[in-house]
């Protein structure tokens, strides 16, 4: 039985918000519907020249008590980033927890205003470990 691939999901409590966290990861947006009838938008973003990967925000105009709940069932979002420490220090730049530093040069994880776990990884090797990431402790879940 042949897939492709379409896109990947995530309710989202604030549009705005979790919009700008993902144009922080690169992300740009690709399209966006608004469905009146079922009150709700749909926006599409995916990374520069990858738009057949897209990640899809589902956003409820009428609004979801549940976000942000724990969405750790939900697994995790991963994007390839070219240098993970300033991938990082950019995301804390512009108030983003690290919840998993990149300690080992490889892998850091975030979360998004909607509880969403984002794991990054390096493209190619490890960077080799360096402060202040190798000695940062984790902070929350993730």
């Amino acid at each position: 039985m042949p897939l492709t691939y379409l896109h990947t999901m995530v309710r989202v409590k604030d549009l705005e918000k979790s919009m700008a966290f993902y144009e922080l990861l690169g992300l740009k947006q690709t399209r966006r519907w608004d469905y009146e009838a079922g009150r709700f938008t749909l926006v599409f973003m995916a990374p520069p020249g990858q738009e057949e990967t897209p990640l899809e925000l589902t956003y409820n105009w009428d609004g979801d008590e549940g976000l942000p709940s724990d969405s750790r069932h939900f697994g995790h979002l991963a994007y390839g980033v070219d240098d993970i420490y300033a991938a990082c220090q950019h995301l804390m730049d512009n108030g983003v927890t690290i919840n998993r530093p990149p300690r080992d040069g490889r892998m850091a994880f975030v979360r998004s205003p909607d509880n969403v776990s984002i794991e990054l990884l390096q493209n190619g090797e490890p960077l080799a470990p360096a402060e202040p990431w190798a000695s940062m402790e984790n902070t929350g879940s993730w």
